[in-house]
């Protein structure tokens, strides 16, 4: 059903046959959602809370005792959690939980509307330490927007998540965007590497390259890597890990020089297209809303609506997507007005059980 609508997304919004449909990614159908938040509401004409997600098309919390899309350890701590914030001073004032499970390490996000008082912290650190056995529990507190998430006590163990076919750690905080499936990334970036074909004499461009996910693995293959991100702290961080990962390389592939740089990629031209240089490969990854305006420098640069001076446009593009409509839109500009063609495409089953798709395709210039 995914795969059907991906290619009647490419068709009838871009006018884009693929010529190759690719096997769907596919993996472990339960305990695969390591990224979660959780709906917090306490009744109190029922003397309880209730901990989960809301119901369909409705602002009511679900009354739910385990979730199987959930690892196991994580679906275990969702009726005492209950308890707990039963139990709070703030009960009636904390009204989600984000749960973020790295491979050695979970962290539960707290969000309080009100200052929590000693008790409620002490709370916190007493359930962290009875039910942190299969795998550590960390708490952080979040008392208004995303950017005031700290942890509720220093010093705090960083999440991390590996490539280990790459030899990559990724360091993240709980509310980064990390892929929610972690046996699917894994599987992912080994496919788009595998079609972008990257090796030593080439320049490769990561767009939107987010922590350095793609970024880094493309590092032990090409010649060169830029990665590109809109988010200064991103960039930042994303150099963070690639000095992380070159401490030790010991029986992986050394890194080529990789470079990060912060571009509003939402509001490129042609003229900041061009100052970035030739790459002969790119890697789009971009959120929900595609990458129309990159997409359109590429065109403009393709039409010469722009002077190149020896500007030379990537050979391949390989385009990963979570939302087949945009991806379909892009699509129709890369083939029908900058000379490409749809060499392959096909789903990723990043989120089992549910109706999203995320895709992949592959773009080539004719030689």
């Amino acid at each position: 059903v995914k795969q059907r609508s991906l290619e009647d997304a490419l068709w009838h919004l871009g006018k884009v046959r693929a010529e190759r449909i690719l096997r769907p990614i596919e993996g472990p159908a339960w305990a695969y959602r390591f990224r979660a938040r959780l709906s917090v509401r306490h009744v109190a004409k029922k003397n309880t809370v209730l901990v989960g997600f809301h119901e369909r098309n409705s602002r009511y919390v679900a009354d739910i005792k385990s979730c199987r899309v959930l690892p196991g350890h994580v679906s275990d701590l969702l009726l005492p959690l209950r308890d707990l914030i039963g139990a709070m001073d703030a009960r009636d004032s904390c009204p989600q939980i984000e749960v973020a499970c790295g491979d050695e390490l979970t962290a539960l996000v707290l969000r309080h509307l009100v200052p929590l008082t000693p008790a409620d912290r002490d709370r916190l650190r007493m359930f962290a330490a009875d039910h942190g056995v299969v795998q550590p529990i960390q708490w952080w507190l979040q008392p208004k927007g995303p950017d005031t998430v700290q942890p509720l006590d220093l010093p705090s163990r960083s999440l991390c998540y590996g490539l280990p076919g790459f030899g990559i750690k990724m360091p993240f905080r709980p509310t980064d965007f990390t892929q929610v499936n972690p046996y699917i990334n894994q599987v992912l970036v080994a496919r788009a590497l595998k079609l972008l074909e990257p090796n030593s004499p080439d320049r490769v461009i990561d767009w939107f390259c987010g922590l350095g996910n793609f970024t880094l693995a493309l590092a032990t293959l090409a010649g060169t890597v830029l990665g590109v991100e809109g988010s200064t702290e991103l960039v930042a961080r994303a150099r963070e890990n690639l000095a992380l990962n070159q401490q030790d390389r010991q029986g992986h592939a050394p890194f080529a020089p990789t470079e990060f740089l912060a571009r509003d990629l939402f509001q490129i031209d042609a003229a900041a297209l061009l100052a970035l240089g030739t790459a002969r490969k790119w890697l789009i990854d971009p959120p929900r809303e595609g990458a129309l305006a990159l997409v359109k420098s590429l065109v403009d640069l393709q039409q010469g609506r722009q002077d190149p001076l020896g500007w030379v446009a990537p050979h391949r593009i390989v385009y990963v997507s979570c939302n087949p409509a945009t991806l379909a839109r892009d699509a129709g500009l890369l083939v029908h007005q900058a000379g490409y063609e749809c060499r392959a495409a096909g789903v990723i089953n990043m989120f089992a059980h549910t109706a999203h798709i995320e895709s992949i395709a592959l773009f080539e210039r004719p030689t």
